[in-house]
């Protein structure tokens, strides 16, 4: 099967399956694996710590695959400046850049003339037109049952994909509710030229950040079992359910706000479950397509899956 597609073209990647960004998770050892399948693999920028500890990343990057890869930022991260952690990825000539969280203006703009290929992920059609309009090569759009950060309409990934395909002239990705060969064939079909996965590439074995307890939470998990957080104050949300985020969904209908929540949805409630495994006293970032995975595989053998299972589809559709 042909797997050239517009995204496959601009990254120079085989297969158009892109991994997501996924905070505190997405390091060299993950990335490098998605990379060497055949897929994009990216770091996590915003989740390290300092410019030289994203330089050390890229560096292991850079020794473990020769293929290319990317370096996405969460610029949503209440106000933290980005500017020299972009300005890493450009000294490092790193291929790809993505932007999640925000504006990605002030990125793109640091980019610009620097060769690399840059992706914005959006919400909304309107989201996507201005990326565009600043000049991204391509936006992947994330549907309502995405893990993570999602967008505010509740739009899910089967309407918005078609609806941005058929807005934008840049090449268009779906992320949400994917993580087999259907919903790669599916993404297609609605006009998308590849996918973005992040829960499924939770339950790999080469995301060594991620806890044995938040993986077997993931495969245990069904399509009901997740929650959207943080719609009170704007920023809404997929996570897995548990009781600490039922606390922060009380504490959101009492209309709280940000200052009493924000112990409850901080970053290190979010590293004590998928670091630590503590699921009492922290949260875990999942889609609703968690019900849908239902064991830890490699890499190699995920991205086997979904190329054989895109494959039969492919011929039984003849």
């Amino acid at each position: 099967m042909n797997w050239n597609t517009r995204i496959t073209e601009l990254l120079s990647i085989t297969y158009p399956i892109i991994q997501g960004g996924l905070a505190h998770l997405a390091y060299s050892d993950l990335a490098a694996a998605v990379s060497n399948a055949g897929g994009l693999g990216q770091i996590t920028a915003m989740s390290l710590e300092t410019p030289e500890d994203l330089r050390k990343e890229i560096h292991k990057m850079k020794r473990k695959t020769s293929k290319p890869f990317g370096v996405n930022y969460a610029i949503g991260n209440h106000g933290r400046p980005y500017e020299e952690m972009v300005q890493v990825s450009i000294e490092e000539e790193v291929p790809v850049i993505s932007v999640t969280g925000g504006n990605p203006e002030g990125v793109l703009d640091m980019v610009k003339d620097e060769g690399m290929k840059t992706l914005v992920l959006v919400a909304s059609k309107r989201q996507a037109e201005k990326a565009e309009q600043l000049g991204a090569d391509g936006v992947m759009v994330v549907g309502q049952e995405g893990g993570g950060h999602i967008g505010r309409a509740d739009t899910g990934t089967f309407v918005l994909t078609p609806e941005v395909s058929d807005t934008v002239n840049i090449p268009v990705v779906a992320s949400g509710g994917v993580s087999d060969g259907r919903g790669l064939m599916a993404a297609l079909a609605l006009g998308a030229e590849g996918v973005e996965m992040g829960t499924r590439f939770i339950a790999t074995t080469e995301c060594v950040h991620a806890h044995h307890s938040y993986k077997e939470r993931i495969i245990s998990a069904g399509i009901t079992d997740t929650a959207v957080i943080k719609r009170s104050i704007g920023a809404p949300a997929r996570v897995l359910m548990n009781d600490w985020v039922r606390k922060i969904l009380s504490l959101e209908r009492e209309r709280t706000g940000y200052e009493e929540l924000k112990t409850y949805i901080s970053g290190g409630a979010n590293k004590r479950f998928i670091h630590e495994g503590n699921d009492q006293e922290g949260f875990g970032w999942a889609g609703q397509v968690a019900g849908r995975i239902n064991r830890v595989v490699s890499v190699d053998e995920l991205f086997d899956t979904i190329i054989e299972e895109s494959e039969t589809i492919r011929r039984r559709w003849g």
